[in-house]
């Protein structure tokens, strides 16, 4: 037998996260900078204890605790963080049984319809279930098997439930394997029942052993990517949309030398959008339903779209109108497979950066010189026409108050090249999609693959902690900042600069507006 390290379950876990690490393009670091938690029935006694023995026992080096104030919040905040460092980065988010642990539902969900890694560890009632109802249980009368963190089962990208100690051997290498895959990652959920957090046992020592995740980078198949390329030579009227996967794959610069060469417009969804600066020759800004009309001119005839690391959602496509051409075709080059297939796309299962760059060299050996001098001269008139628009609208001012445009203009202008912008929803999104302009990647951050109320304050803490060296604007609305505003308490408790752009709209005015044009009264 091979030698072990006695450990509780809660001990066992922290200090296994501590010694996981991710490694992509020669550039390797820990995975789990932190655990955000709020403590109580079902937890302080089990990874409680354990998150205060390990910054006791390691100082500096350990895995530190941070404290939240609302559950929902923290893992917002974790899921901002990962996103902003491209997914090689997040924290785990410990809560109490019960209503602590329903509360990161909306977080989980958020996380994984925007494919961002999160490691959730909720308390769990008694494994043993001797004593029982506890506080805080959910009984039913057809399972004793149940309770409520069975609710995060379809919000979990992974899902799991540790009744033994010896369980963890393979649960946690098992969660792990999701969190760094980058076609699967999204909230991984492992329910932690109250006394088993407690329970010692004797774990291989080799499972606390440093381990390194190696994110690859998928390269396309061969004759695909041939087919692609073929398709690409022989179209009239070509574009691309570009998704938050060319941001995960840290493939911007790639983007935009393959636009250059070969003349094609890049349009942008609201995770990619950023990816190529706004004044960038071949950007012709938002698609879709939030879109301007330089994008979506572009879309309305085009014959074949590539379309680079995105789920084309219903606002991206809106709601598949944006193409009006019947024998439109597409290109999709995602890590999911899942992905990849909509639209009876031509699927490249591949990583954006290297299908992109080894797309360009296939069209270059063809000797394929890129998109006609008349359709580029035309992809450069409606880029200069919607750009004056912006600065019209821009400057739009209202008598009595700041419009929403100037209010945007002026958060603009006081974030310059380095400051980056958060929101999430209402009727902002729409407008920062259309008139933020984004000189440099990381500058454009929005949740709108859940659009979750409340992501705002929380998502700018977790941006802000990611990147300390660039200024953060939190723009939203009172409806949003009334709904959860909480963490800005930890970000003051933290020393973490914010500055929030509150825009008092009337109260939910923007999905008031949205009854008044399907036929609702207004009151």
């Amino acid at each position: 037998m091979g030698s072990t390290r006695r450990l509780t379950v809660a001990q066992a876990i922290v200090a296994y996260l501590r010694e996981q690490e991710v490694e992509r393009d020669g550039r390797r670091g820990r995975f789990i900078q932190g655990v955000f938690g709020i403590f109580g029935h079902g937890n302080v006694a089990g990874l409680g204890e354990a998150l205060e023995a390990e910054q006791r026992a390691n100082g500096a080096d350990a895995l530190r605790y941070r404290q939240a104030r609302n559950e929902q919040g923290m893992v917002h905040l974790a899921a901002a963080y990962a996103k902003q460092k491209r997914r090689m980065e997040t924290f785990a988010c410990t809560t109490s049984i019960g209503p602590g642990a329903t509360n990161m539902l909306t977080g989980a969900a958020m996380a994984t319809v925007n494919r961002l890694p999160v490691l959730l560890l909720p308390g769990d009632l008694f494994a043993t279930r001797r004593v029982t109802p506890v506080l805080q249980q959910l009984e039913q009368p057809w399972s004793q098997n149940v309770s409520v963190n069975d609710a995060f089962r379809p919000v979990s990208r992974h899902w799991d439930r540790i009744e033994r100690p010896e369980q963890l051997i393979t649960a946690l290498p098992a969660a792990f394997r999701v969190l760094t895959s980058p076609a699967e990652t999204g909230a991984v959920t492992l329910a932690l029942p109250q006394d088993v957090q407690a329970e010692a046992y004797d774990f291989p020592a080799h499972l606390f052993e440093r381990r390194v995740w190696a994110i690859p980078r998928i390269r396309p198949d061969r004759d695909l990517l041939a087919r692609a390329a073929d398709l690409l030579r022989t179209a009239k009227r070509p574009m691309v949309v570009c998704g938050g996967g060319v941001r995960y794959a840290e493939a911007e610069a790639t983007l935009a030398a393959f636009a250059e060469r070969f003349g094609i417009p890049v349009t942008e969804t609201q995770a990619g959008k950023g990816s190529l600066a706004w004044d960038h020759p071949c950007n012709l800004g938002a698609l879709g339903a939030t879109g301007g009309s330089a994008g979506n001119a572009i879309a309305r005839d085009a014959d074949v779209v590539l379309a680079i690391g995105t789920r084309l959602s219903d606002f991206t496509t809106a709601s598949w109108t944006a193409w009006q051409d019947p024998d439109v075709r597409f290109i999709a080059i995602n890590v999911a497979e899942l992905d990849a297939a909509k639209a009876r796309a031509l699927p490249i299962v591949a990583d954006a950066r290297v299908a992109i760059e080894e797309l360009g060299e296939r069209l270059a050996a063809a000797g394929w010189t890129g998109v006609a001098p008349e359709r580029r001269a035309e992809q450069e008139r409606l880029r200069a026409a919607w750009n004056a628009e912006v600065d019209r609208v821009l400057h739009l001012r209202t008598p009595r108050h700041v419009s929403q445009p100037e209010a945007i203009r002026l958060t603009m202008e006081a974030a310059g090249r380095d400051g980056i912008v958060v929101c999430a929803a209402g009727s902002l999104p729409g407008d920062l999609h259309k008139l933020w302009r984004s000189p440099r990647p990381g500058g454009y951050h929005l949740e709108y693959g859940y659009s979750t109320m409340g992501y705002e304050v929380a998502g700018g803490m977790g941006v802000a902690m990611a990147e300390p060296g660039r200024r953060v604007y939190v723009m939203v609305g009172d409806g949003s900042w009334l709904m959860l505003s909480a963490e800005i308490a930890t970000a003051v408790q933290e020393a973490i600069p914010l500055t929030v752009v509150l825009l008092d709209n009337h109260g939910f005015r923007c999905i008031g507006n949205l009854a008044t044009s399907c036929g609702g009264e207004r009151t």
